[in-house]
């Protein structure tokens, strides 16, 4: 199963070395309301709970803020 999340309020800002791309991702996540962590886990605990014959392939999942 792939998970793709977007924006989700974690400390991943805070490892980005590169001060541009720091600021514009801050930027960016400033501007909308952030999935949180457990916005996530329930996808993934919703997918991985299903019956035996169904297959959750892939999951994306994001901010309903966010357009990108």
């Amino acid at each position: 199963m792939i998970v793709e999340p977007g924006f989700v309020s974690t400390e991943l800002t805070d490892h980005i070395t590169d001060p541009r791309m720091k600021a514009a991702a801050q930027n960016m996540a400033a501007s909308m309301r952030l999935l949180r962590p457990e916005d996530i886990a329930r996808a993934v605990v919703y997918a991985v709970t299903q019956p035996e014959h169904v297959a959750i392939n892939e999951i994306l999942i994001r901010p309903t803020d966010q357009t990108r």
